[in-house]
């Protein structure tokens, strides 16, 4: 379990940037999970985070929930409602809470107007049932907080790329003709969880933001197929002369990092060779711009030069990377609209691609932490052309 004191810098930090409020009240599950470790399985069901400064931290949450909050969550006061929508919805039994701590005509911070879900959800806002409230919104404040990882945060990404590179060793070894996606990448990723539990040991638990403990893919992206980004399952059987675009990740309480790779069923082709180590070339002159006091913008700019004097605008479709942590895509981007200024403490994706219809897809992501000096490369499988070629 997380210690507590992670949390209660994390709700420091909140203050110092949205400034002295009487409460923080948060909706969103991954603002939620971030300020309290609490990961329930959030459906049509609202649960509500409220963070009294000085004074406490409350969990509203549905009954069925109460067990699991008070095994999982620490330093946080739980109260339930019965059930939605029940005969009393739960956003009146919210509305009678924040009577009660006397902050219905209180000013407090809040990331959202109401819970919202796609499981069917249904309900007033939280200004309509509190109209005296002096609210803030705020629904960028925690993904900014997120921004900037703390030492325990390192701890579990540094845990996570080192689960992903056995994934994708394992991986390599099962990509052979013949052999299907989904047989491949299944026994790669159950593999590898299984390994991770007798390795990690009991302590070992999902922190219910995960998936499934490690995750090996192709996504879709076998031979032709692979000029597609972002392409879906199709269940191919891999033939010699295919490249595939990979992917893994491991699950470490809520976290994970990146790491994708080209590979090669058998040897390739002049012409997938020179993709390749064009995919290459675009990640170093990323890696080699990108320190603290970059934008954004910048990075991604310096590709769209390398697409263009390279001749390769036709090949390019996406930004160069992404913020990465909790969640796949995080704020900011390595995008030409993006200023953000990099600041030592953020993890990246850099992932510049190269898509060839007919030929295939050539991207190389890596997993990075902006440190005073530059960069540091979380994730490390070889990139070596001897080293991705399989069989």
């Amino acid at each position: 379990m997380p210690p507590l004191q992670e949390f209660l810098v994390r709700q420091e930090r909140l203050e110092r940037m949205v400034g002295e409020k009487d409460a923080y009240i948060f909706f969103s599950p991954r603002a939620i999970f971030y300020l309290s470790g609490c990961a329930l399985s959030q459906t049509e069901r609202p649960v509500v985070f409220i963070h009294v400064p000085g004074k406490e931290n409350i969990l509203f949450i549905p009954r069925m929930e109460l067990e699991h909050a008070e095994h999982t969550v620490q330093g946080c006061r739980v109260v339930c409602y019965r059930e939605y929508p029940d005969t009393v919805h739960p956003m009146i039994h919210l509305q009678r809470l924040l009577n009660n701590l006397h902050l219905s005509e209180g000013i407090v911070a809040a990331d959202s107007d109401g819970y919202s879900s796609a499981w069917g959800y249904r309900g007033p806002a939280l200004s309509e049932l509190c109209q005296q409230m002096r609210i803030q919104w705020i629904p960028f404040a925690v993904s900014e907080l997120r921004m900037i990882k703390s030492e325990y945060e390192m701890l579990l990404m540094r845990e996570s790329a080192k689960w992903a590179n056995f994934e994708h060793a394992l991986l390599k070894e099962y990509t052979k003709a013949g052999k299907t996606e989904i047989e491949i990448c299944q026994r790669a990723s159950s593999e590898t969880v299984g390994v991770m539990l007798r390795a990690l040991g009991p302590k070992y638990r999902m922190s219910g933001m995960d998936r499934d403990g490690a995750r090996a893919v192709f996504r879709g992206q076998v031979g032709k197929n692979s000029a597609f980004p972002h392409a879906v399952v199709i269940n191919a059987t891999l033939h010699r002369g295919d490249s595939v675009v990979t992917g893994v990740n491991a699950y470490i309480q809520g976290y994970f990092t990146e790491m994708e790779r080209v590979m090669f069923v058998g040897e390739p082709s002049k012409e997938q060779v020179k993709f390749y180590e064009l995919a290459l070339e675009a990640q170093q002159i990323a890696l080699s711009v990108i320190k603290p006091g970059v934008t954004c913008s910048t990075v991604d700019a310096e590709m769209y030069r390398f697409y263009k004097e390279r001749g390769l605008e036709k090949y390019w479709r996406h930004h160069s990377g992404h913020s990465i942590g909790q969640e796949g895509h995080e704020a900011p981007f390595f995008d030409i609209g993006d200023s953000t200024i990099l600041q030592p403490g953020m993890c990246m994706s850099v992932e510049p691609g190269i898509y060839v219809e007919g030929l295939g897809g050539f991207r190389v992501s890596d997993t990075i932490y902006i440190t005073e000096k530059g960069v540091e490369c979380l994730t490390y499988f070889s990139k070596n052309l001897e080293d991705i070629i399989c069989e």
